[in-house]
């Protein structure tokens, strides 16, 4: 089954690409690789939620947010190389805003993790980095880069 089958069959629907907020590219291929650029939880041009994880957003909410970001950053892959052309996913890295005391990063980048496995089944499994930071972009409670291989 391809990707965007498998896409359809869940109701996933990939969002348009999010405009850089500098000077950089939403997506980069080299070799049989694609890296994207961090990507935050932005739908619609805007942020759902803002701050700290642990203070002014729930784990809860912001795993869900990772689900989104790690969904901007296959909408990145899909605008450079087409959806289909992933054969695997290889690297996330998910970086939480996280308010003093919070060590829930790798629960919140499950959000993610856990996307990414209900659409690539095996090849979605992946290494990972879950950390936590002090401020995000646009105070984003979360940030998710990946990157996948390619035929």
């Amino acid at each position: 089954m391809s990707v965007s089958s498998r896409l359809t069959e869940l109701g996933i629907e990939l969002p348009e690409v999010v405009a850089p907020l500098a000077a950089y590219v939403p997506a980069v291929r080299t070799g049989n690789l694609v890296y994207t650029a961090g990507q935050l939880p932005i739908q619609g041009g805007e942020l759902p939620a803002t701050g700290k994880v642990g203070a002014a957003v729930t784990a809860e909410e912001a795993h869900g947010l990772a689900r989104v970001c790690a969904l901007n950053a296959l909408a990145a892959v899909h605008s450079l190389v087409g959806i289909d052309a992933v054969t695997r996913v290889v690297k996330v890295v998910g970086f939480v805003a996280s308010a003093p005391g919070f060590n829930g990063q790798p629960g919140v980048v499950n959000g993610a993790s856990e996307l990414l496995g209900e659409v690539f089944g095996e090849a979605g499994a992946h290494a990972r980095s879950a950390v936590g930071v002090s401020e995000l972009p646009r105070d984003a409670p979360v940030e998710v880069e990946l990157i996948v291989e390619v035929r």
